[in-house]
């Protein structure tokens, strides 16, 4: 017995020991699960704020304002070689060149001043200059000068990049595209008074105004040239078109010829702008005149806008007007006033547009000097000169500013301005861009040449996401949150377990395979049988309630022998031959009410285009993307309603859809209203789907025939092509950061929503 009782206490003790090492090794995974737990969630917020900030390190930048510098002065380079009448630069920002009223051309260097080259231009001996005139910056540097004789020389200032000893050296030089020889403009040999040159690859236009007797009658000469290459001969000949306007001498004080030279423009001293389509030199023709400034203002500068679609007027009371080109009702080109800045209180001198962009740089009578962009509609940098200024020039890049002031002194400023086309207008708001009729929101973001106007509108993004996200949910929230009441509640748990598996399934298909199908089959079968579609939806409703009504007349043996909460699976044959029947009978109904195509009478009657790839495409397609998400959630929530409420709800005389309806809903709609959440925020963020399934067009049109595009698509679809740190590029994330702002505010009220609903029913 001792022994007995000594091994059943070495039996107790060791049971005692197991049982506390056991509790230990719980008690230390329970300690392992919610530290992982925790570090987990914590890791996810950290990571979700770290995705945040990212965003807004990169857009931050956007909103920067632009700031100049004054990097040099010094006394003008070679001042005693004439009056400036064109101060330019080189790309480079290292050596500029100043033409002067006595055809020389003056190289130095930007920073220093320091002189470089003087090289004269080929002016015969004994010919006076009349007047001067640069050519359009796509140009590359040409310039004119009239003479006396009625003659015109054309020459280009060009530079020669080379790397000697690894260092680079930039060597300027002229160049005649037309040859040295000057040009016969005016024939009768009257001085060139006004002139403007456009020079292109095969051909160069001419302007010169004429000075008549006073009081008499001046000539606006055209004069165009087309080179014409010979086999047999080493140089071009030019072929030259001549035609004449004439107008009175003391009308015109300004000349202007757009870069392709089928626009002309005159401007007057009495502040009016002629408009002649001159694409016929022989026969030009007066378009329009109209007085651009207010009674009582002159015009004292004008200016091409970049891409000369549209032209800068500033006048003496120091306002600076966009005229541009649109389209009237009659679909007639006219000058339209576009938009206006205010930038001085003196006269506006001069205005210098920039060469890649919508930009531009006035200068006033009191040499205070200001930047401004068109399209955001807003005033850059407003600086003091330091003093009136005489000429000024913009560099190619838009990143210096060079100025001779009266007194001879040249002063260069870096210019800081990265990101000008960006204001909460031009992103949210109606832009007028150039050659559109009205404002509007447009997104096109780039294009083949320097001089397009970026629109970088995020309003049709936005409003393609909502409408890809709307139809997707209207087409998602009936189906899955009708199947997901009905297999919770009513179905037959062997049922169940098939269904619900099933469904939760589908949500592992990648959605570019839903795209791809989307877009290669399910786009062409709508086209082809938009009335089928319409015929489906219209009759299913009825003829899923004709069964209905039919079954509940069967033979009562009959339904006794189906087992309950089968009763779903009757209705599969049923959907099947209905929607046979459904597109069966569309093709008679379709001939004889739409007289042949449904689309077509659309279109023609109701003027609602159809595009193959649109919203109804996206909306089944992405539905059913959506679906699993959402019957799952909410099949979840009302599966797991307790059963004493449903039991006790039958047990007082409710019936099963009463305490569907009154308890078991309420119960479960903090997670059906969580499954709705998800859902819309998983249709929001779709990519491949939209991308695939659409015409991918950012058009703001609520039909449900048009395409969209939405924020994601249009992220996937240009960041791989942008270009890093540009406004495009940085616009792009801006556009994450708005998509992904929006989702976290939507969200965030979503739950609070859910724990109100949940404290409110909790009680039941």
């Amino acid at each position: 017995m001792p022994d007995t009782n000594s091994h059943m206490k070495n039996l107790s003790v060791i049971d005692k020991s197991s049982n506390k090492n056991l509790l230990r090794w719980r008690l230390l995974k329970d300690s392992l699960a919610r530290y992982g737990v925790v570090a987990g969630g914590m890791g996810v917020i950290l990571a979700v704020v770290m995705i945040f900030f990212y965003l807004l390190y990169v857009v931050f930048p956007l909103f920067l304002p632009a700031t100049t510098e004054l990097v040099s002065e010094y006394d003008t380079p070679g001042k005693t070689l004439g009056k400036t009448v064109l101060l330019d630069m080189e790309e480079q920002n290292e050596v500029a060149v100043r033409f002067t009223d006595t055809g020389k051309a003056v190289f130095f260097l930007v920073d220093t001043g320091k002189m470089v080259s003087i090289q004269s231009v080929a002016v015969p001996e004994g010919m006076a200059i009349t007047s001067f005139s640069q050519g359009s910056p796509i140009n590359q540097g040409a310039v004119i000068y009239g003479l006396s004789d009625g003659r015109a020389i054309i020459v280009k200032h060009a530079y020669k990049v080379t790397y000697p000893d690894n260092k680079r050296l930039i060597t300027p030089y002229l160049e005649y595209p037309l040859g040295e020889q000057p040009l016969v403009v005016d024939e009768s040999g009257a001085a060139l008074d006004k002139i403007a040159v456009q020079v292109g690859d095969n051909s160069t236009t001419v302007i010169a105004k004429t000075a008549g007797s006073p009081g008499g009658v001046g000539k606006i000469h055209l004069t165009g040239f087309e080179k014409e290459q010979s086999l047999f001969a080493d140089e071009a000949a030019l072929q030259r078109t001549d035609a004449a306007i004439n107008l009175p001498v003391e009308g015109v004080e300004d000349i202007l010829i757009d870069k392709e030279g089928r626009n002309l423009y005159l401007v007057s001293s009495n502040g009016r702008l002629a408009y002649y389509d001159v694409s016929d030199k022989s026969a030009p023709a007066l378009k329009q005149a109209q007085s651009v400034v207010e009674a009582g203002q002159k015009i004292t500068s004008v200016s091409f806008l970049n891409g000369d679609l549209s032209m800068l007027i500033g006048d003496s009371s120091g306002l600076v007007t966009q005229w541009g080109m649109v389209r009237d009702e009659m679909n007639r080109l006219t000058m339209e006033k576009i938009r206006a800045f205010k930038v001085s209180d003196k006269a506006v001198v001069q205005i210098k547009a920039e060469q890649r962009r919508k930009g531009f740089v006035t200068v006033d009578a009191d040499g205070r000097f200001g930047i401004y962009h068109t399209t955001a509609e807003k005033q850059l940098i407003e600086e003091r000169g330091v003093g009136a200024l005489a000429a000024v020039a913009i560099s190619p890049r838009a990143n210096g500013l060079l100025m001779q002031s009266n007194d001879e002194r040249v002063n260069f400023w870096r210019v800081d301005n990265r990101h000008p086309e960006v204001s909460f207008k031009s992103l949210w708001g109606k832009v007028w861009y150039e050659s559109y009729p009205t404002p509007d929101y447009i997104w096109q973001s780039s294009a083949a040449t320097n001089d397009f106007e970026p629109k970088y509108s995020l309003i049709p993004l936005v409003f393609g996401t909502l409408k890809a996200a709307f139809y997707a949910m209207l087409v998602a929230m009936p189906l899955a949150l009708m199947g997901a009441i009905y297999t919770a509640y009513f179905m037959t748990p062997l049922m169940r377990q098939y269904v619900k598996p099933t469904i939760e399934i589908m949500g592992a298909l990648p959605t570019v395979i839903l795209g791809f199908l989307a877009g290669l089959w399910l786009a062409p079968f709508i086209e082809e049988h938009l009335a089928g579609v319409f015929s489906f939806i219209l009759l299913m409703p009825f003829i899923v309630m004709l069964f209905a009504y039919a079954w509940h007349h069967l033979p009562k043996e009959f339904l006794e022998k189906v087992p309950e909460g089968w009763d779903a699976a009757i209705l599969i044959p049923v959907i099947m031959l209905g929607s046979w029947f459904a597109f069966a009978v569309s093709v008679p109904l379709e001939s004889w009410i739409f007289h042949g195509s449904l689309r077509e009478w659309f279109n023609n009657e109701l003027g609602i285009g159809y595009d193959q790839r649109n919203a109804m495409v996206v909306g089944i397609a992405m539905g059913f993307a959506v679906i699993p998400t959402i019957f799952s959630i909410a099949e979840d929530a009302i599966f797991s309603v307790p059963k004493h409420l449903t039991v006790g709800s039958l047990a007082l005389g409710a019936t099963p859809w009463q305490t569907m309806s009154k308890v078991v809903l309420l119960t479960a709609s903090p997670g059906i209203f969580s499954a709705v959440m998800i859902g819309f925020g998983r249709a929001v963020g779709e990519t491949m789907i939209v991308l695939m399934a659409t015409g991918n067009t950012p058009v703001m049109d609520i039909s449900i025939f048009q395409g969209m595009r939405t924020l994601a698509a249009n992220i996937a679809v240009e960041m791989p092509e942008s270009e890093v740190d540009s406004t495009h590029y940085r616009v792009l994330f801006l556009a994450a950061l708005v998509l992904f702002s929006f989702t976290f505010v939507f969200n965030t009220l979503a739950e609070v929503i859910r724990q109100r609903l949940r404290e409110k029913y909790s009680s039941l």
